[in-house]
């Protein structure tokens, strides 16, 4: 493990429960993130005064701002990244931003595998192939919203896992 052992285990036990809760509830309650975002830059400005506040902040900034896009298109929601901007602040900048790549990689190879398991795989390739016309129909007035394969895959999971490989990457 390359990060130290202040910043891994919070990370860990927040995507875990994180985890568990996306799962169980398809909901990642603020009650989880607001604080472990808050402790992340606090722990950072106590450790490294200003210098690692704005450190914690950036990575923060970036990973939610990464994921913001997926929310406003309703690809995914709130808490996924509220859980992604918390973790930003614990790794701050630039291992936030391996995290969200990292996650990003394993949510797809997740729903590939969901989608292969449930026999979906034709269908959700579909409607992957209809983003981009179906976003380009959506620009300044409302068209229809692409086909998908109606799956839920709780994105809490792929955070945990590009959480963990941002954890172990060598810096």
């Amino acid at each position: 493990m390359n990060a130290p052992l202040w910043v891994a285990a919070p990370v860990v036990l927040l995507t875990v429960v994180a985890t568990q809760m996306d799962v169980r509830t398809r909901k990642i309650s603020n009650v989880i993130t607001g604080p472990a975002l808050l402790l992340g830059v606090g722990t950072h400005l106590v450790l490294g005064g200003t210098a690692g506040a704005l450190y914690a902040l950036a990575g923060a900034l970036l990973a939610g701002a990464i994921l913001l896009p997926g929310w406003l298109l309703k690809w995914m929601g709130a808490g996924d990244v509220k859980l992604m901007a918390a973790v930003g602040a614990w790794l701050g900048f630039p291992q936030s931003v391996y995290a969200v790549l990292a996650s990003l990689i394993a949510g797809g190879l997740i729903s590939f595998v969901v989608a292969v398991r449930r026999g979906l795989l034709v269908r959700a390739l579909r409607g992957a192939a209809l983003l981009v016309p179906g976003l380009a129909a959506r620009i300044g007035r409302s068209g229809r919203q692409p086909e998908t394969s109606g799956v839920y895959v709780p994105f809490a999971l792929a955070i945990l896992a590009g959480s963990l490989f941002a954890l172990w990457r060598p810096m």
